[in-house]
């Protein structure tokens, strides 16, 4: 008949380990081997010296017995095993990393480095370590509020921005789920999660006339002014543009012109319709690089960017991806109904793309001139 004791192992200093002997061994899922421990990291004063170090003896056996008395059950039942009771003393801070680490592999640059970031701050509030049989409700909430009031880590300086601290919380929400998914917690956190609510944004955009006159202003950097054109026309994010290779045009009879997209950011694979002026940019690239517009990192645009927006008399707040948001904007201001346009952006919701809808809403122009007044002198 199987059985779990409770046994202690002497340590110095006048303590005592608490450990789980288990009878007959089980296997270890880490190592593949058979074991009979399982220390559950509780230590005991061997002689207790006062009040204080009795009242933590006796608390901490409770405690200890709690552990063994489930993890008889849970063999006696035959619903977990060996493997979910040392799954559940697993450092959730190891397991969030490791789940950041997937993105490295899979994801970009970018989606990467917000999710490193996200656990950085989750270590500010929580430590290094955290076992994951510790985690509670209680962790949830008040990393919610750590992040609506902690600073920005970078600059120290001001309070960390809503909308971010909103996309942190919500990465570690996704942890919480994968984590309860793969037993590494016991109880589903993230089920009664309260999200941050984002605010509002404004997405600026460009007009045609704006883009006309980039594309006839000079730019130090020619190579930046033909990939913000081509997002402008395409709707393409930067790390879309910059991985494109020339394989992947293609012109036929049936789709007319048109480019093979696999997104970074979602890995979807789709086709995606250009004009001629979009084919008449890529013409214009010279074929020595296997990627139509060579190998170009971010932070190489970002300066001439500036200065050729500034050249051009614009003085809108412009980075590259409000090229992004003026194909959005154009479309839906052209007529393009706003399933098209949630295609096109290769948008898994139309819920995502209503927010240009709020930019360009034709009923409110058109309410807006219909009070006409004639005023003396105006």
């Amino acid at each position: 008949m199987a059985n779990v004791t409770l046994r202690k192992k002497a340590l110095a200093n006048n303590k005592s380990s608490l450990y789980l002997d288990y009878f007959p061994p089980i296997i270890n899922p880490k190592t593949g081997k058979e074991s009979r421990r399982e220390f559950l990291g509780l230590q005991l004063f061997e002689k207790p010296k006062n009040d204080i170090e009795k009242s933590h003896n006796k608390s901490t056996l409770e405690f200890a017995e709690l552990i063994r008395s489930k993890r008889l059950t849970q063999i006696k039942e035959k619903e977990y095993g060996f493997k979910e009771n040392i799954i559940y003393n697993k450092d959730f801070i190891e397991y969030y990393a490791s789940i950041v680490d997937e993105y490295l592999n899979i994801g970009s640059r970018s989606n990467y480095s917000t999710w490193n970031t996200s656990l950085n701050y989750f270590k500010v509030f929580a430590g290094n370590k955290l076992q994951a049989n510790l985690l509670d409700q209680n962790h949830v909430k008040k990393y919610r509020a750590f992040l609506l009031e902690t600073k920005n880590l970078r600059t120290q300086k001001k309070k960390l921005s809503r909308n971010t601290a909103a996309a942190y919380y919500k990465n570690f929400i996704f942890i919480l789920k994968k984590a309860y998914k793969d037993k590494i917690i016991e109880h589903n956190l993230a089920a009664d999660a309260d999200y941050i609510k984002e605010e509002e944004t404004y997405r600026e955009y460009l007009s045609e006339k704006e883009l006309e006159k980039l594309w006839n202003t000079e730019c130090s950097f020619t190579k930046l002014k033909h990939m913000a054109l081509f997002s402008a026309l395409t709707g393409l994010r930067f790390v879309d543009i910059k991985t494109l290779p020339f394989c992947n045009i293609y012109s036929d009879i049936h789709q007319g012109h048109y480019i093979k997209v696999r997104e970074q950011k979602t890995g979807n694979l789709y086709n995606h319709p250009i004009s001629e002026n979009v084919l008449n940019i890529i013409n214009l690239q010279t074929k020595e690089n296997e990627f139509v517009f060579g190998t170009i990192a971010y932070t190489e645009i970002t300066k001439p960017l500036k200065n050729w927006l500034s050249d051009a008399g614009i003085t809108k707040k412009i980075s590259f991806h409000n090229f992004r948001h003026t194909y959005a904007t154009l479309q839906l201001a052209n007529g393009t109904d706003i399933y098209t346009v949630s295609k096109l952006l290769g948008h898994k919701n139309v819920s995502t793309t209503q927010i240009y809808t709020k930019i360009m809403d034709k009923n409110k122009i058109v309410a807006a001139n219909r009070i006409k007044l004639n005023l003396n002198e105006i």
